[in-house]
C-alpha cells in the first residue's frame, strides 16, 4: 500500500527532525526572552534598570554609594535598592542611608507607582511620570498647603550616565533641593 509506505516515511522524516525543531523553537523563545518580549514595559523609567555607582569621592560633604533597578516578579515590578555612605564632618559621625523601592503599574488605571521605604523609618507613595526634557519623575502626591511632598527626578545626560535630584517641599512652601547627583551604568550590568 502506496499511502502506508508514504506514511512510514513522512513519520521517520520528522521523527529525524523533531529534535531539531525541538531545539530551534527553545533557541527563538530564549532569543525573544532576552530582548525583552513579555517583559513589562517600564516607560520613561526603562532607561534606569540596571546597576549604577555613584560619581561622588567620598570626601567631607560627598557621600559614595549605588543604587539598582532590576525587574523582579517575573517583570511586573521593579525593585530600586539603593545605599549612601556619608563621611564624618563637621562633628558629624560617619553615616549610612538604605532604601528600598517598589515601582508598580496601579492594577486599575496602569499608571506607574512607587512604594519608597528607607532606613529613616520613611515611607512615601510616589507617582511616576515622565520627566520635562527626559528622564523620569517619582513626585508625592497631596495638598501643598498641608502635606510634605517630595520629588525625585532621574535625567539621562548620555550612554550609560545620569544626574538625579532629591527635592523636598514643606507644608504651603515650593520644592527645595536637598540633594542632587551624578551617577554611570556598571559595565557589567
Amino acid at each position: 500500500d502506496r499511502r502506508g509506505t508514504l506514511w512510514v516515511r513522512l513519520s521517520h522524516q520528522f521523527a529525524l527532525s523533531y529534535p531539531y525543531m525541538k531545539c530551534a523553537l527553545i533557541l527563538a523563545t530564549l532569543c525573544l526572552s532576552s530582548l525583552g518580549f513579555g517583559a513589562e514595559d517600564w516607560g520613561p523609567a526603562q532607561f534606569l534598570i540596571g546597576h549604577w555607582t555613584g560619581d561622588g569621592t567620598g570626601q567631607p560633604g560627598q557621600g559614595t554609594g549605588s543604587f539598582s533597578f532590576t525587574p523582579d516578579l517575573q517583570g511586573k515590578v521593579l525593585v530600586r535598592k539603593s545605599f549612601a555612605a556619608y563621611p564624618a564632618a563637621n562633628g558629624k559621625p560617619a553615616s549610612r542611608h538604605d532604601d528600598l523601592m517598589i515601582v508598580y503599574r496601579d492594577e486599575t488605571s496602569r499608571q506607574m507607582r512607587a512604594m519608597y521605604f528607607d532606613s529613616e523609618d520613611h515611607v512615601i507613595l510616589y507617582s511616576v511620570k515622565p520627566a520635562d526634557g527626559g528622564g523620569v519623575v517619582f513626585v508625592t502626591e497631596g495638598t501643598p498647603a498641608s502635606t510634605m511632598r517630595y520629588r525625585l527626578t532621574y535625567s539621562s545626560t548620555g550612554a550609560d550616565r545620569l544626574k538625579l535630584k532629591f527635592e523636598i517641599a514643606p507644608p504651603g512652601k515650593d520644592f527645595a533641593t536637598y540633594l542632587e547627583g551624578a551617577a554611570h551604568r556598571d559595565p557589567d550590568s
